[in-house]
Order: structure tokens, then C-alpha cells, then sequence
């Protein structure tokens, strides 16, 4: 998940300090106690927050609105191997902050740039909704900066840098201090050496200055005005990412961060309806759409003005109520009779019997190992094996059964040859009763149908399997 909250400070016991943010005493928070760190926020009375988790990764993550300044929030990220990191956040954003964590990312750096203890990866911003996961794309060369790299030259002066207390924390005013002084106060503190290194950054080819681009510049690859991007940037819109830097009190961004924005808004939903347009008048709108439009603009034209029979009714002796209701009937009809070439009856009917026969296989598969369990856990206690037994009927998703009542209300016998064939090939593939099918179906269509109750039994007796009526 993207990162956007970002960080007021670093605590002064975590692991790894965030660039250019001060050091803020945090004796007063228990970081090693994941459930400690949530009880703060949970016990000081009410505007107050905390919670905890574990990571993917074997780690965990918590947080606490600071039981001294409620407007700010600790977090603390915590790895066996790759030690923990310590964050001050505004508390409005604590939460959202935690949540980026419970994967696998253990720092987040220039602007969404994120290391999982092995790799830096680029922002999250490409969502793939067939793993519901975003994209996770390599960083070229890059490399950890570590603060030993950042103090070995002996430039920095521990006793010119700051550590600030909590009630020091001036959320209004930029930090100011030179951060490589506070960077050498922070390890001057630190009573042991970390086992693993203190990484501060990344280095990478991407993010050296000549990589960096400007907002024309980026607005330039996206094919879009410097104003609007300037725009979406001030009202928070089009999902731009955070800047990688400041240079000079303006934002820049890596080319790719760009180039990957760019990618995400042409996968993005208005981008798809864009792909598949067209111009009808003034409106740009999906092709089938514009389709039907113009379909039906010249079949109402031709009904109401190329027979003379009703084109007389636009004298004024026809505009009664019972003329135009004739007339809004036939155009009705027209409507009604177009429906095979909207939505083409048999297609719809062999994607159903593909969905059904899907939901048939997930729920045995379910249903299967369910037993499974019982079995074993029953082998285990030295008792007798449960016998496997089919359910009585098998759950089918309301999208699919609603799609089932509409080829039932607009075309009954497409319908029932549908339920014949869904029938016989569960009957054959999976060895589901006949019974168990049409339970389901009828299970399925009382539940999620429009058809009222008597007609869809009356139906339903029509369509089910004779053997199975004569069963009953």
C-alpha cells in the first residue's frame, strides 16, 4: 500500500532516522511491547487511539496518540532482523500510516521509495485487481546509506545537535537545525551498536539530480497543462505521488515515479472509458452506448416522421393524452423488440452456465475439505470417520442468480434449456444430485429473483428435470 502520511520526527531509539527530521525523546513510550505501545492510546481518556498487529514479514506494527501532545502519534515498526523504526506522526494520520506497514515494508523514503530489508522498491501507485496487490517494481543499483556512511567523513558535531522533548515539537515551523549534528547526537546516544545497519536511505541512479524532473516537466510525459497538474497537486487530486525531493522550495519527482503515474492514470477507470468512446452530438460516451443511441434516434424517427400515418399526429387535434400515450407505446415496442441485439440471449446464457457450474465446483471443493478436516481431526481422537454426505443445496453469488432471473423474465425457454444443460454437466463432472442442483437454483432465485413466488414456481416445475418431479 502507498505511503502518503508523512512523518513529524524520529523517535530517538529507533533503528533507522528518517533524513532532514528531528530527534524526539521518546523514553516515555514502552517500544519493545507491541500491546504496551496500544494501551497508551487506549487508557488516557477519550480523543485518544492505539493499536497493534503483526506484519507479513514475522514483525509487527503498533501505534499510540502520545499521552502528552494528543495532536501527535507514535509508531513503532518492529523486525527480528532488520530492527525497528520509531515515528512521530501527526495523530490524524497515524492510522492510515500503520496500515502501510502490515505488509512487508520496513522504511519508507523519498516520497514512497520503500525497502523490505533486501530490496528498495519504487512507490506503490500501478494496482493489479487480479492479485489485489499494487505492483511492486525494483529499484535499478540501489543501495542502502547507512548512518555510519553519512558520519565516517567526521564532518558532524554530536554536541551542536538537538534531541527535543515532546512538547518541543512545532508542527508550523520547518525544522531548521543542520540534521548531520542531530544524526551524530542520536548515535552518540545509542548504548550498543545495532546488529544490523542503521539504514537512513537509498542511493540510486534514478534519483540523482539530472533523473529529477520539474511539474512542467512531469506534466510534460503525463500530455497534460502545468496548471492542471498544479492543480491536482494543491487540491489533492489525480493521485499524484509525493515529490521525491525539495529542490530550491520546488517539488520534483524521479522521471520513472512520473512515467508510472503516468501509466497508472492510463489504467484508471476514466482512462478505460476514453479507450472504448465516441462522439454522439456533444456527449462522449461508451461505444455500445452511443450505439444504442443512434440505433433508436433513427428508429424513433422513422416511426414518428417517415409514416404519414404518424406523422399526422403532430397536429395539434392528436396531442391528447390517449394519442401520445399510443404513441409512447409504439416507441416502447421498438424498444422491446431490439432486445436480442442489446444483449444477445444465447451468450448470456452460456456465461451462466459457466458461472453456475463454477460456483458448484467451489463450494464442493469447500464443502471437501471441510471434510477433510473432521476426518483427520476424527482419525486423530480415535473416533469413527464422519461419512461424507452432499449438502442439501450450494450457495450461488447474487450477481449471478440475478443474472439467471433476468433470462428467465425476458427469455423463459433460452432459460430452461440453460438449467437443463447447468443440471446434466454438474450432474456428469461433478456428481452432484439432481436435487442438490435445482435446490440451489430455486434456493437462489427466492432469495435474489425478481420474480414473485408464484411465477417462479410455476416456472421452475416447468424447467426443473422430469425425473425430478416425478421424485416428488
Amino acid at each position: 500500500m502507498p505511503q502518503r502520511q508523512q512523518p513529524v520526527a524520529n523517535g530517538l531509539r529507533t533503528d533507522h532516522p528518517i533524513p532532514d527530521l528531528p530527534f524526539v525523546d521518546d523514553a516515555h513510550i514502552p517500544i519493545d511491547d507491541p500491546r504496551a505501545v496500544e494501551a497508551i492510546g487506549r487508557h488516557h481518556g477519550t480523543g485518544t487511539w492505539g493499536r497493534h498487529d503483526k506484519a507479513r514479514d514475522g514483525g509487527w506494527v503498533a501505534f499510540t496518540t502520545d499521552p502528552v501532545r494528543k495532536d501527535l502519534a507514535w509508531l513503532v515498526r518492529w523486525h527480528p532482523q532488520h530492527g525497528r523504526s520509531v515515528i512521530l506522526y501527526r495523530d490524524t494520520d497515524a492510522a492510515g500510516a500503520h496500515t502501510t506497514y502490515l505488509d512487508t515494508a520496513q522504511l519508507f523514503r523519498a516520497g514512497g521509495y520503500w525497502w523490505d530489508g533486501t530490496t528498495w522498491y519504487r512507490p506503490s501507485q500501478i494496482f493489479d485487481h487480479a492479485s489485489e496487490r499494487y505492483v511492486r517494481r525494483r529499484v535499478p543499483a540501489a543501495t542502502n546509506v547507512t548512518a555510519a556512511d553519512l558520519l565516517e567523513n567526521g564532518d558532524a558535531d554530536p554536541g551542536n545537535g538537538h534531541i527535543l522533548d515532546i512538547d518541543q515539537v512545532d508542527l508550523d515551523t520547518p525544522y531548521q537545525g543542520r540534521w548531520l549534528d542531530d544524526l551524530a547526537a542520536w548515535a552518540a546516544q545509542r548504548p550498543t551498536p545495532s546488529a544490523s545497519p542503521n539504514v537512513v536511505k537509498l542511493s540510486a541512479p534514478e534519483l540523482t539530480a539530472d533523473q529529477l524532473v520539474s511539474l512542467t516537466q512531469m506534466a510534460q510525459i503525463a500530455g497534460v497543462a502545468p496548471s492542471t497538474l498544479r492543480a491536482y497537486v494543491s487540491r489533492g487530486e489525480g493521485d499524484v505521488p509525493p515529490p521525491q525531493a525539495t529542490v530550491s522550495g520546488r517539488n520534483v519527482w524521479a522521471r520513472p515515479v512520473a512515467e508510472e503515474w503516468v501509466e497508472r492514470r492510463h489504467r484508471s477507470s476514466e482512462s478505460l472509458d476514453q479507450a472504448v468512446s465516441a462522439r454522439v452530438g456533444e456527449a462522449t460516451l461508451p461505444i455500445g452506448v452511443a450505439e444504442l443511441w443512434t440505433r433508436f434516434t433513427r428508429v424513433f424517427s422513422s416511426t414518428l416522421w417517415d409514416n404519414p400515418d404518424r406523422r399526422k399526429r403532430w397536429a395539434l387535434r392528436w396531442r391528447t393524452q390517449q394519442a401520445v400515450g399510443q404513441v409512447a407505446e409504439e416507441l416502447g415496442w421498438d424498444v422491446a423488440a431490439s432486445l436480442g441485439s442489446i444483449i444477445s440471449a444465447e451468450d448470456l446464457a452460456i456465461t451462466l452456465r459457466h458461472a453456475v457450474l463454477d460456483e458448484f465446483a467451489t463450494g464442493q471443493q469447500l464443502h471437501r475439505s471441510i471434510h477433510e478436516h473432521d476426518r483427520k481431526r476424527a482419525v486423530a481422537a480415535g473416533k469413527p470417520e464422519p461419512v461424507y454426505e452432499d449438502l442439501p443445496s450450494y450457495g450461488i453469488v447474487h450477481h449471478v442468480a440475478r443474472m439467471i432471473d433476468w433470462l428467465i423474465r425476458h427469455h423463459p425457454s433460452t432459460a430452461a434449456y440453460t438449467i437443463a444443460e447447468i443440471t446434466g454437466e454438474a450432474e456428469r463432472r461433478f456428481e452432484i444430485s439432481r436435487e442438490v442442483i435445482e435446490n440451489s437454483l430455486a434456493t437462489a432465485l427466492a432469495l435474489d429473483g425478481e420474480l414473485d413466488k408464484k411465477t417462479r414456481e410455476d416456472f421452475l416445475k416447468r424447467a426443473f428435470s422430469p425425473t425430478s418431479l416425478s421424485d416428488d
